[in-house]
C-alpha cells in the first residue's frame, strides 16, 4: 500500500484529497504545514509527498527545496493556477510532477502511480541491462546506480527515467511529447515544461555547462544523449 504525505493548509481540500486517495488504496498522513510535512518526512517515510505550493509559514517551494536536500522521494506538486510561473519554479527546484487544483483524487491516484512506476525505473523491453560508459558517466541499468567522475549522482525518479531513456538510444531526437509520453505518462501537450524542468535538473546534477555533452538540445525539435 503506497503511502502518501499530504502537506496541505485548506482543511476542506485537505480532508477531500485525504479521503479520496483512502479510497484509491493508499496510506494516507495528511497536515496543514511545510514545518509539520518536514518533520513526519522521517518517521513516516512517504513513497510520495503531495506538496501545496501556497503555504503558510515556510513555502511550498522551500518545503520542496529542504526534502531535496535529504531525500529524492517524489514530490507532485499542488498549485491553484497551471499556466503561473510559480510551476516551472517549482518543477526546478525539484518537483517531479504537478496537478492544478481544484484536485480530483482520480487523477492524483494516476499521477502517484506514474511517479512511482517511474521510480521503479522500468524501460521498454530490448534495452540493455548492464553497465554503460558514457565518456566520465556511467549508467548503470540493472543497479540503477549512475556516476559521474568516479562520484555516485543522485538523481530523482523523474531525473533518473529521463536519463535511462535518452541514452538507451545515444544520437536518437526525443520531441519533448515523446519523453513526456514516456517518462511521465501524459499525453497533454501542455505538460512539456515537466520536460525542460527536468532537464535543466538533470544538466545541473551532471555538471553540464552551456555546451552540454550529455543532454543536448536539438533546437525546433527536443532533446537526444550526445554520442561523442
Amino acid at each position: 500500500m503506497p503511502r502518501v504525505l499530504i502537506v496541505e493548509d485548506d482543511l476542506d481540500v485537505r480532508r477531500a484529497v485525504q479521503l479520496g486517495l483512502r479510497h484509491q488504496g493508499h496510506e494516507v498522513l495528511a497536515v496543514g504545514t511545510g514545518e509539520e510535512g518536514l518533520e513526519q518526512l522521517l518517521p513516516f517515510r512517504p513513497d510520495v509527498v503531495v506538496l501545496d505550493l501556497m503555504l503558510p509559514g515556510i513555502s511550498g517551494l522551500d518545503v520542496c527545496r529542504r526534502i531535496r536536500d535529504r531525500d529524492q522521494v517524489p514530490i507532485i506538486m499542488v498549485t491553484a493556477r497551471g499556466d503561473d510561473v510559480d510551476v516551472v519554479v517549482g518543477l526546478e527546484t525539484g518537483a517531479d510532477d504537478y496537478v492544478v487544483k481544484p484536485v480530483q483524487a482520480r487523477v492524483l491516484d494516476a499521477r502517484i502511480r506514474a511517479v512511482l512506476r517511474r521510480q521503479d525505473a522500468s524501460l521498454p523491453d530490448g534495452t540493455r541491462p548492464r553497465a554503460e560508459t558514457h565518456g566520465e558517466l556511467v549508467v548503470d541499468r540493472a543497479g540503477l546506480v549512475v556516476t559521474h567522475r568516479g562520484e555516485p549522482v543522485t538523481l530523482a525518479p523523474s531525473e533518473l527515467r529521463l536519463l535511462l531513456t535518452l541514452s538507451a538510444s545515444p544520437g536518437q531526437v526525443f520531441s519533448r511529447q515523446q519523453l513526456l509520453e514516456a517518462v511521465w505518462e501524459h499525453s497533454y501537450h501542455g505538460d512539456i515544461r515537466l520536460v525542460d524542468a527536468c532537464v535543466k535538473r538533470l544538466r545541473n546534477k551532471l555538471g553540464e555547462g552551456r555546451d552540454p555533452r550529455y543532454v543536448q538540445t536539438v533546437r525546433g525539435f527536443g532533446y537526444r544523449f550526445g554520442t561523442s
